[in-house]
Parts: structure tokens; sequence; C-alpha cells
């Protein structure tokens, strides 16, 4: 174990620190997360109107009328239905600030740019609704990343920066110094789309999900997909490593458009079809954090004798219980911690295995709201399945994890109590 971890920090840290750090996917990780207040108001609204409680919908009509879900509906449409229209914004001010160049008309520019590749989709010039969503995301990332690396090279050359007198407002300034480069770039993705149109390719959204997006969506909605993601997370996440932010860019493209069809399918009253989605990892995964961390800490309780390890799991489970764990990830330590290195692995891979089969042969609904990460585990088990049985799977899944941690727990302290045992000898002999 001890030469594997050492392999591992020789040659894979490093790479993984640097892919973890590396500039594009930093942007695109932080621009998922600006948006997620959003979608999580979104998907929370389709549940809303569709809470499979028995006579809500009567209940509801009863007080408010024949359009009563029409307000859920308008969340949904301001907020879930036009995901990629916002990310491009996002993503595209975080690139921008990265270089230290003005976020705000970055993200306004590539916004501009996204809009021209739409423009012409349909015979009436209106804006597609089923790319505005998660459909579109493909093409969004291109453009947020595309669009902002014209606009920061232009803003660095100085001869196409216009400076205004010192008496102009900041505001104004900024905008004329931005103009050229603005310019510029909307020229080049306006030729982009001519171009587009001129090979036969009017509908660079459509191309794009047919072509690439929809094949990726399909292998990732597998468990094979599932249990590569869980494993690579967790594996980054026991050397130090935000394996959460590092792979969000990947996993946020492939596994949102699949929440968006269960939502969109709930909605139209028909079954959803998606097993893995992201609601799937932070609901019946990640509970408590990384390594499903709740179950160490319950099972401290349990079985611990040591105050030292009960000490941290008092101080560690508050923040557990809304799957915040990084004083335990740093603080029990788990990272680099060879005792515990198998079960913080292998316990979400089990729980993700025991997930899949539990929805996959209809014993647990299958996942149509996004629950924000920090939801409590037990409240998110509910709201993401709008079932009972979604909490039922999650105690099953604490439980299961608990048995896990069990034995490597008794280890650690059997570990523990040596070690203190010999410094107690070497004082003594002091």
């Amino acid at each position: 174990m001890k030469k594997i971890i050492e392999f591992m920090e020789k040659y894979f840290v490093p790479i993984a620190g640097k892919i973890g750090s590396q500039r594009h996917l930093v942007a695109i990780r932080d621009g998922f997360v600006s948006i997620m207040p959003l979608i999580f108001v979104g998907s929370l609204a389709v549940l809303f109107n569709n809470l499979p409680i028995p006579g809500w919908a009567n209940f509801m009509k009863s007080i408010f009328g024949e359009k009563w879900n029409t307000f859920g509906g308008t969340l949904w449409n301001g907020t879930f239905a036009v995901m990629s229209l916002l990310v491009v914004f996002t993503i595209s001010n975080s690139l921008a600030k990265s270089y230290n160049k003005d976020g705000l008309i970055a993200g306004i520019v590539s916004f501009g740019s996204l809009i021209m590749l739409y423009a012409g989709s349909s015979k009436d010039w209106a804006l597609p609704f089923a790319y505005l969503g998660a459909q579109g995301l493909f093409v969004s990332l291109f453009v947020s990343l595309v669009a902002t690396e014209i606009f920061v090279r232009l803003m660095n050359n100085k001869k196409l920066v216009i400076k205004m007198p010192e008496g102009v407002p900041p505001a104004v300034g900024r905008s004329f110094a931005a103009l050229i480069p603005s310019f510029v770039t909307l020229i080049i993705f306006g030729l982009i789309k001519i171009l587009l149109d001129a090979v036969g390719v009017p509908n660079i959204h459509e191309f794009i999900f047919n072509i690439i997006q929809k094949p990726l969506i399909g292998l990732a909605g597998t468990l094979g997909a599932a249990l590569l993601v869980v494993f690579l997370v967790h594996l980054l996440w026991f050397f130090g490593l935000h394996g959460t932010n590092i792979l969000l860019p990947i996993t946020s493209a492939l596994f949102l458009p699949l929440m968006e069809s269960n939502i969109k399918a709930f909605q139209a009253g028909m079954n959803p079809q998606n097993i893995v989605t992201s609601s799937f990892f932070d609901t019946f995964v990640y509970m408590g954090g990384a390594g499903t961390s709740i179950c160490l800490l319950i099972t401290i309780f349990i079985v611990s004798k040591n105050q030292e390890n009960k000490a941290k799991a008092k101080l560690g489970i508050a923040p557990a219980a809304f799957n915040i764990n990084e004083p335990v990830l740093f603080g029990m330590p788990l990272v680099l911690n060879p005792i515990y290195c198998i079960p913080f692995i292998l316990t979400p891979l089990v729980l993700t295995i025991v997930s899949y089969a539990a929805i996959a042969i209809g014993l647990v609904p299958k996942t149509i709201a996004i629950v924000h990460w920090t939801m409590p585990p037990l409240i998110s088990g509910f709201l993401a399945t709008g079932s009972i049985r979604g909490v039922l799977l999650q105690i099953i899944n604490i439980a299961i994890g608990i048995v896990i941690y069990f034995p490597f727990v008794v280890i650690s302290e059997k570990h523990l109590n040596e070690l203190s045992s010999l410094d107690n000898s070497k004082s003594a002999n002091l």
C-alpha cells in the first residue's frame, strides 16, 4: 500500500493537480456553479407542479384555479430551460477574469456570438427552445471559450484598444476600450454562421447534439460510466485534490442533460428514462460528502472508544449533515490515510451499484428534480425522487456504508491505541 501511494503521489497527483487548475476547466466549473441556484429553483418548480401526493393537483386547483401550475412552469422557463444561455455568459465572465480582463463585456460578447448561431434555425427566426437548455450545452461551452479567447487576445493588442480622456466615466471608458475587440469577435462568429449555412449545417445545435452530445450522453447514462466517475472523484480526493470540482466540467455537460430529460418526461406525465443523473450522485452516493463520510462518522459514534476520534466526529457531523466534509477529510484525516483508503473509495462504488440496481428494477423511482448538494440526506431522497422510497434507499445505503466502514474503524482504533502505548512507553523511558 505504501509503494502504491508513493507511486500515485509521484506520477498521478501532479498531473491531476495541473488538470484541476487548468484555466478553461476552472472557468467551466465556476460557470456551472454560478447558475446552480437557478437550476435548483427550476427543478423544484417542476416537482411542485407534479408533487406525487394523492389529490395534490385537485387541491391546488380548488385554491388557485385551473392555471395553478403556470407559476411552476414560468419558473422553469426562466431557469433550467435557458441553461445554455446562462452558462455562455458565466463561463466567459470567469475565463476573462482569469486573464484580468473585463468579464462583463466578455460575457456579453459571448452571449451575442451564441445568439448569432441560433439565428435562422427555425422558419420564424425565433430561438429554438429545445436548444436553450441542456441540449445546447456543448455549443455554449465552445462559444464561451472560443469567443472569450479571441476577445482577450484582441484586448491584449494595445493598438485595438481605444483610450478615452481621463474625465470620461469609467463605464464609458471600458465600453470604448472593448469596442474593437468586441466588434471583431462578433464578426468572426457572424462569418462562422454564414459558413455553416453554406456547407449545409443551418442548425449547429442539432448537428452537434446528434453527432457528439447524444452518443456521449448515451454512454454517460450507463452503470459503467457512473462507476468510473465515482472512482475518479474519490481517487482524486484521496490525494487531497477536489475530485468533484476537477471533474465538474465533464459531469455537468454529460449528466445535466439526462436530468433535464427526466424532468421534462415527469412534467409531461411520462416515465423518466435515465437512472444516472446529476441528482443520482448527490442523493444516493455522496451523502455526507466524498466517501459517503456520514457513514464513517456514524460508525465512529457506534464503536469508537478513542476520545480523539469521537471529538473529531462530533465536530464533523454537523457539516457532514449538509454534505460538507472537509473537516473530516483533512481533520480525521481521510486524505492519504492508508487505513481508510479502501472504504473511502469502495463505499461510494458499492452504493452506486446498489442504487442503480434499486432504480433499475423499479424499487425506487428515478430522479425527477435537482436537489442542491447541501441538502441533508433523507430530505434530499424525497425531493429528488418525489417518493418516500428515495428516503428508504438512502437509509439502506447509509446502513451498507456503516457495515463497510465498521472493520476499518476497528483497525484504526487498534492502530491509534498502539501508537498511544508506544508514545507513553517512550515518555516513561525519558
